[in-house]
């Protein structure tokens, strides 16, 4: 069914709304940013009628014999630490979460929404659209604040990040990403209310809402971790951050800074070079190129530096396979990539889990779309844990004071949603 609505935002606030009260849900937004490689502006994945569950070990070839048997749309998600299943690493940190390292789900409804036009595939397509029309629009509850804690105070911070300039002076790696949990226990909070405040403060290019029973992913991630259009594969990897300005002139001014600071071109230009050398395991040989470098793009609560790299396909690997070929995503691990992962491990006090993992969909034509899980509170209402991550960049230039000041403006917006303007 293919029908026009007047209000896309008014449609989408009721369609989540309507949709939340399954156990299954995947809504990914655009929030209208223009992108070439987008093919709908939101989705809205409903109900599960199959579903799996994996852990590192052969989560993706289990995903692949899932994928097989539901060849029609699924969502879902990749979670970091399946880089053990990938390469010969481990993950012992402290985990609250307990959340799964793979879940995907087939649909029982799915919405895509482009421009003024809806289109709905499910079994009962007018049941659908009367739940949507006839829900109640509730008024989105206020928050209470939340009281937030760190795995680590910023003394406690400042030291491991000099640590491990210690590591890149001696040669062990050139570039990592150095991550810290912020936390809250015994907390109830409305999952839908809370991403709907983030995604107003925060609208962001890849922002989602995932549920899965009493578990919420609540995004407004702003990166892109691979595409597949056709036979071209698309990565867009974000390095290198700078604050917004006051004023139109200042905002001017600390973009052009940001474009010609060697600490955040060396940041981006590095890892462009992992993500080219990842894709080259997936390509047909020659294709791996470079479409844009240092591209600045401007966001509520800062500026970031974007990168853009593509190739081919190699017509004998799967989508999975091409997944599985550059996952993690090169801009939260490091380069070398194995190195950098294993030595986070060492100084960072929490799993990832979802944090720097992936999450998206697989279309029935061979496409399928991720995002890098940043910028997102992770919730077991089971346990009534919320998490959220943030990390920056460590090279050698790095200033340790700077890259703490920097997880938290990345944390802004999720600290200005539980209430809170600093930690």
């Amino acid at each position: 069914m293919i029908t026009h609505i007047n209000n896309p935002q008014h449609f989408k606030q009721k369609a989540l709304q309507w949709a939340s009260t399954f156990d299954a849900v995947c809504y990914l937004d655009s929030n209208n940013f223009p992108d070439k490689y987008s093919k709908f502006d939101a989705l809205i994945a409903i109900g599960a009628k199959s579903w799996i569950t994996g852990n590192a070990g052969n989560a993706f070839e289990q995903l692949a014999n899932f994928r097989s048997e539901n060849p029609g749309w699924i969502t879902g998600f990749f979670g970091y630490d399946l880089k053990n299943e990938i390469e010969n690493l481990t993950s012992s940190n402290h985990d609250e979460l307990n959340f799964p390292d793979l879940y995907f789900f087939a649909p029982k409804h799915l919405i895509l929404l482009k421009g003024n036009q809806i289109e709905i595939i499910a079994e009962d397509e007018q049941f659908v659209l009367n739940g949507i029309q006839n829900f109640p629009a509730d008024q989105i509850p206020e928050l209470s604040a939340i009281n937030i804690q760190s795995r680590f105070g910023k003394t406690e911070y400042l030291n491991a990040a000099n640590k491990i300039k210690e590591h890149i002076s001696r040669g062990d790696i050139y570039v990592t990403n150095f991550c810290q949990e912020f936390f809250a226990e015994n907390v109830m909070i409305n999952p839908l209310a809370v991403f709907s405040k983030l995604n107003t403060i925060s609208p962001n290019p890849f922002a989602g809402f995932f549920k899965w029973g009493d578990n919420y992913i609540l995004s407004a991630s702003p990166e892109r971790f691979l595409a597949k259009r056709d036979e071209k594969l698309i990565s867009q990897p974000i390095k290198g951050t700078a604050k917004r300005g006051i004023t139109v002139e200042e905002d001017e001014i600390i973009k052009q800074q940001l474009r010609s600071n060697a600490k955040e071109l060396q940041e981006n230009v590095m890892i462009v070079d992992l993500v080219r050398n990842d894709l080259t395991h997936s390509a047909k040989q020659g294709t791996v190129k470079v479409e844009e470098l240092f591209e600045i793009r401007s966001f509520n609560q800062l500026h970031q530096m974007v990168s853009t790299v593509m190739c081919e396909i190699d017509d004998n690997l799967t989508p999975i396979d091409a997944i599985k070929n550059t996952f993690p995503m090169g801009s939260m691990t490091g380069a070398p990539k194995i190195s950098a992962m294993r030595l986070m491990e060492e100084f960072e006090r929490s799993k990832r889990g979802v944090y720097s993992g992936a999450m998206g969909y697989f279309s029935p034509d061979g496409d399928f779309d991720f995002n890098v899980v940043i910028r997102t509170i992770l919730y077991n209402a089971a346990k009534k844990y919320l998490s959220f991550q943030v990390g920056s960049a460590i090279t050698y230039h790095a200033d340790a004071k700077k890259e703490y000041e920097e997880c938290l403006l990345k944390a802004k917006a999720i600290l200005q949603v539980l209430g809170q303007q600093i930690v």
